[in-house]
């Protein structure tokens, strides 16, 4: 996935399928169908749970702590990564491995995982952040759960977390996460009302991505909260004319000097520290340089792999609306 900049940008950019709910049998031996459409097995419920850092977050924002995480936990400024959400990296153990798909295998062995949870791409072999070889590895200590990142909306992924966290042994039913519930439903309800008054001004949004040698359109049918804002909430994003065959779909690719293809009022732009940020694609680039959304500063932020849960979503939503009309005022 990181093998190229471009299936980074595929394998971050999306989020799970469907699948049947948790049980813990009564003679205590847990299980969980998830959606590889396996049925995950242990003696007893799992306590020491190792997990791909969104996949945390989402686990934590329902109330269930991790041990030890791998994948993008902390920026070189030392804040949190926006993939790992609420995650202290303070409290947990990072195994991330020197290359993509690694893991430090002592230090994950150290930590006595009874399981390990991760996102999970149709499209490719392994788990999020887990080659297939490393994976092999893993299930050799613990038993492994993916969740699926692809091929569904966004309310389906974050329910998946919570059926996830409630056979765990998190109170989903708690007040918090109750009021988390209702802040998520009223952000939507924002940019619904926003993505309206976008419509009847004609107006749309390109969501993109990009590093030095190619600049990417996002298709977002095959993005959970991408698909989600369209389809329900009426939030005018384009669809590109023609996404790339390889890789699923997930954008269309175009050189730099094709970058003012689509001029659509507001530009989204993918937020993840290995893409460029709007400062970085105008350098250089004088294409681009002469969108209009470019010249009148009208950017927004896409966070593309943020933890599938209502506390997660319901303050990027918030922030996405609270962008929008600063940029739709210009």
């Amino acid at each position: 996935m990181r093998r190229t900049v471009a299936a980074v940008l595929l394998l971050g950019l999306v989020a799970g399928c469907g699948g049947n709910a948790p049980t813990e049998q009564g003679s205590g031996q847990w299980s969980f169908k998830d959606d590889r459409g396996k049925e995950v097995t242990a003696p007893k419920r799992p306590e020491r749970v190792v997990a791909q850092v969104s996949a945390a977050g989402a686990l934590k924002d329902y109330g269930i702590n991790v041990v030890g995480t791998f994948g993008p936990l902390k920026r070189p400024d030392g804040t949190t990564d926006p993939e790992a959400g609420s995650i202290d990296p303070a409290k947990v153990t990072d195994v991330t491995g020197p290359g993509y798909g690694e893991i430090d295998f002592e230090k994950f062995a150290a930590l006595n995982a009874d399981l390990v949870v991760a996102g999970y791409y149709p499209e490719v072999t392994g788990l999020w952040h887990l080659t297939a070889e490393f994976e092999e590895k893993v299930a050799k200590i613990a038993p492994t759960v993916g969740i699926g990142q692809s091929k569904i909306q966004l309310p389906d992924g974050v329910k998946r977390f919570k059926e996830l966290a409630k056979s765990l042994g998190a109170d989903v039913d708690s007040a918090e996460v109750k009021a988390d519930e209702e802040a998520f439903t009223k952000a939507a309800d924002r940019l619904k009302a926003i993505g309206g008054k976008m419509t009847a001004a004609k107006q749309k949004i390109q969501v993109v991505g990009a590093d030095p040698k190619l600049f990417y359109v996002a298709v977002p049918a095959r993005n959970p909260d991408l698909d989600w804002y369209v389809k329900e909430l009426g939030l005018p994003l384009l669809t590109p004319d023609k996404p790339d065959a390889e890789g699923g779909g997930y954008f269309q690719s175009l050189s730099w000097e094709n970058s003012g293809t689509y001029k659509e009022h507001v530009i989204m732009w993918d937020t993840r520290q290995h893409v460029l940020n709007p400062e970085q694609m105008k350098e250089g680039h004088p294409v681009f340089q002469g969108l209009p959304a470019v010249q009148a500063g009208r950017f927004v932020e896409w966070n593309a792999v943020a933890p599938l849960s209502y506390s997660s979503y319901a303050g990027i939503m918030n922030k996405l609306a609270d962008q929008l009309d600063q940029v739709l005022a210009k």
